[in-house]
C-alpha cells in the first residue's frame, strides 16, 4: 500500500528539518548521525479516522538496524572518507574498518556495547518521536492536518 498522504508532507518536513537543527545539534547525535536515524524512521498516522484522537507518530522499528553504523558515520567524515568527530589514531575506521565492524568481524569493543547501543536506540527513538510532533504541529498550524489525516484514513481502509 502505498502512503498518498507522506506526498502530501514533503516540503513541511523540509520546513522541521530546519526548525528541527537546533534540537539535533543539542543531542548526542550529530547532522550525519541524525540524517542516517531519519533513513531508519517511517512515519504513521495512528486512528487517521478519529479527528480527535489522530496522531502523527515515528515508526522506530527500523532503528535497530542502523545503531550499530552510528560512530562510523562520524568517523568517516565527509564524503565517506578521512576522520571526522569520533576518530581514534590508530584504529581501523574507514570504509574498510566500517565494513568489517558491520559484518562483526571488527577488533575489539569495550565489553559495554550493548548498553551504549541500547542508550542510543532510545535516545534515536525519543528524538524521532519529538520530530513528529513536531511535524504533526506544523501540519495543524498550516491547515493541513485535516487534509493529510483523511487522505491517510482513506488508504488506510
Amino acid at each position: 500500500m502505498t502512503d498518498q498522504w507522506t506526498d502530501l508532507i514533503v516540503g513541511d518536513r523540509m520546513t522541521v528539518d530546519q526548525q528541527f537543527t537546533d534540537r539535533v545539534a543539542n543531542s548526542q547525535f550529530s547532522r550525519q548521525q541524525w540524517g542516517l536515524v531519519m533513513t531508519a524512521v517511517e512515519f504513521d498516522i495512528e486512528r487517521p479516522d478519529d479527528e480527535e484522537s489522530a496522531e502523527l507518530v515515528a515508526d522506530t522499528s527500523n532503528l535497530p538496524s542502523i545503531i550499530p553504523e552510528l560512530d562510523a558515520v562520524d568517523q568517516q567524515g565527509p564524503m565517506g572518507g578521512g576522520a571526522g568527530r569520533g576518530d581514534k589514531s590508530g584504529d581501523s575506521s574507514g570504509l574498510l574498518g566500517g565494513i568489517t565492524d558491520a559484518l562483526g568481524l571488527g577488533g575489539g569493543g569495550d565489553g559495554d556495547t550493548d548498553q551504549v547501543d541500547q542508550d542510543q536506540l532510545e535516545a534515536a527513538d525519543r528524538l524521532a518521536q519529538e520530530y513528529a510532533t513536531q511535524l504533526q504541529n506544523q501540519l495543524e498550524d498550516t491547515g493541513k492536518w485535516e487534509e493529510v489525516r483523511t487522505v491517510a484514513a482513506a488508504t488506510d481502509q
